[in-house]
């Protein structure tokens, strides 16, 4: 095998699995809409994009699955997608899905995002304080003012208020 020879990665197969399932999944949901029950019926325009989604991932799984795997001396997995720099932001997500309960969307999406633009840029504090504050007011009011979402204020903001 060449070096121009293309190869499954690690974790490839199993992303290509998954696309399917997931597929698969959004199908079943677009057909409990309405089924086929009618051409013009609600559930029509998802069943077509789950059914291309269906019929994509098989492709892809298909393809992948016909690739030759990687030589046995080539970074696996961890080294080479489960990076530590993957890990950090994973971490981050966990603790904003964590926080947010307790402390409410705007003072989690604040921290969540000033932590990640700063780990992942390495910018300026400042800077990066300009841009968390500037993403969360465009965010606040497409979501709050336009959309009308009510947003999460977390137990310990509602108990001080």
């Amino acid at each position: 095998m060449t070096s121009e020879t293309p190869h499954r990665r690690p974790g490839e197969l199993v992303f290509a699995l998954l696309l399917v399932v997931f597929s698969v999944a959004a199908f079943w949901q677009a057909y409990g809409i309405s089924g086929f029950s009618s051409k013009i019926a609600p559930g029509v325009f998802p069943m077509i994009a789950s059914g291309v989604m269906v019929i994509s991932g098989l492709k892809v799984l298909i393809s992948t699955a016909r690739l030759p795997k990687q030589d046995a001396g080539a970074p696996g997995f961890l080294s080479e997608i489960l990076t530590g720099r993957h890990l950090v932001v994973i971490g981050l997500v966990f603790g904003y899905v964590l926080s947010m309960p307790f402390v409410g969307f705007v003072a989690s999406s604040a921290l969540f995002l000033f932590c990640a633009f700063q780990f992942l840029w390495r910018k300026n504090p400042l800077l990066t304080l300009a841009l968390t504050a500037t993403t969360l007011t465009l965010i606040y009011l497409v979501f709050r003012e336009v959309f009308q979402v009510v947003l999460p204020q977390g137990t310990l903001i509602r108990g001080l208020f």
